[in-house]
């Protein structure tokens, strides 16, 4: 079998095998195993032909998998003439070395599906400048395994060196250079993101999170009546959307929806996203929707909230909803999920389905950040009095000649702006 060519790595249409490595612990596991895998892989375009999955106290250190195995997927590599070797695990650079040897096929890991992943579903400027940043830094570390065809051949007059590792130093500048100049683009879009973030304090905002495919651009649809992308894929959003939503009773709020997550999210998308996530760590609240009728939606939810923890967005208030309840049948696992969940609505974004309870959570919950601000100004203040009325809600009132005094039901955080030359704000109590 001849040697794997990596201009050859795209995965898309390629026949491959799917290999996951488990733990003890996770030998419960099993039949799910994987699960998440085989969606990512067929979102890529990979056609399955086989499945592996083996349990180790740990994942061999030198090919993840155990010689035994290894033979039987180099078997089912020639039986089924696959193309390459899709791994649910993170390889470390030596092992995707060793088994490209040992398999003679291009081996791909769980990172690498979902860079791959991410690489298409890119349409803007910035998520492209992200992606390819990420690609950069994946596979700087990487570049050993593409070029040991050059280590066979002697050369390099009094270096002691080959033209393989020469071309890998080049390499490494190139792809320094490269990411030197990405990270400028990006500083610089990054910049003009805070800056819209920033135009933006005079609002309530509020941010969907989730699992991939939990179902957030159907309910941002449902909440706003947004023209936006829904898609049964998984990553269909990378870019992030806002969008007005009227909540009766309250007002309007800025609704944000971004990137979804998933298990073992490479780090470097992480780091490259986190201007995208930008609008979720300064939300005032967060919808952080969850399949309700997925088998390991408990799982999801925790994956979540530990990205979450990684971008900084762990402290703040969130709502748990449960969404797709119409695609549950046995609602004992819902009920566990709301008995252990502070904040927790159950909704339908395909039908409406409690869209009206989560309406009244959300009202609820930001009002919890209201104050009774009263406030004295001259009568003539007309800027002051625009923004009361966009921000708060008047509840008392008096005025005379020059002066006038007013009492508003307002989020805090406005309150704490209205002060200045020639008028006084007293918070008199709060909710």
């Amino acid at each position: 079998m001849a040697e794997p060519k990596r201009e050859e790595l795209k995965v898309e249409k390629k026949r491959g095998i799917l290999v996951r490595v488990l733990a003890h612990a996770q030998r419960g596991e099993r039949e799910r195993a994987l699960e998440e895998i085989r969606g990512l892989a067929a979102t890529a375009g990979v056609r399955i032909v086989d499945e592996v999955v083996q349990v180790r106290p740990r994942p061999h250190p030198a090919t993840c998998v155990g010689s035994g195995k290894l033979e039987e997927i180099q078997h089912l590599v020639e039986v089924h003439e696959a193309q390459l070797v899709v791994f649910d695990n993170n390889l470390t650079p030596a092992q995707s070395r060793n088994l490209e040897e040992a398999l003679q096929t291009i081996i791909v890991d769980r990172s690498e599906v979902i860079l791959d992943i991410f690489a298409t579903r890119a349409q803007t400027y910035e998520a492209k400048l992200q992606v390819e940043l990420a690609q950069l830094l994946y596979f700087r570390p990487r570049l050993k395994k593409l070029w040991t065809h050059l280590e066979r051949i002697e050369g390099g007059i009094g270096t002691g060196r080959g033209p393989g590792e020469r071309q890998i130093e080049t390499d490494r500048r190139l792809i320094d250079k490269r990411v030197a100049e990405l990270r400028r683009r990006l500083k610089t879009v990054e910049g003009r993101r805070r800056r819209e973030v920033a135009r933006r304090a005079n609002h309530m905002t509020v941010s969907l999170v989730g699992y991939t495919n939990a179902g957030k651009s159907t309910l941002m649809r449902a909440l706003c009546g947004a023209d936006v992308l829904v898609a049964d894929k998984l990553f269909a959003t990378l870019d992030t959307r806002t969008r007005r939503w009227e909540i009766s009773g309250w007002g309007e709020v800025l609704l944000s929806d971004t990137v979804g997550f998933v298990r073992d999210l490479p780090h470097h998308l992480v780091a490259s996203f986190r201007s995208t996530l930008e609008e979720t760590r300064n939300a005032d609240l967060l919808l952080h929707v969850a399949d309700a009728g997925h088998p390991r939606v408990e799982e999801q939810i925790a994956t979540v909230n530990k990205v979450l923890g990684d971008i900084g967005a762990d402290e703040l208030e969130q709502i748990l909803v449960l969404n797709k309840v119409d695609t549950v049948e046995d609602r004992t696992d819902i009920d566990i999920l709301r008995a252990r969940t502070e904040h927790c609505v159950t909704v339908s974004a395909a039908t409406g389905s409690g869209i009206d309870r989560l309406s009244v959570a959300v009202s609820e919950l930001l009002g919890e950040g209201e104050v009774e601000a009263e406030i004295e100004t001259d009568i003539g203040n007309g800027r002051l009095l625009a923004f009361l009325n966009e921000h708060g809600t008047l509840t008392d009132s008096e005025y005379d000649e020059q002066r006038m005094r007013l009492v508003y039901r307002i989020p805090r955080r406005f309150a704490e702006q209205i002060g200045s030359a020639g008028t006084t704000v007293v918070v008199r109590s709060s909710s």
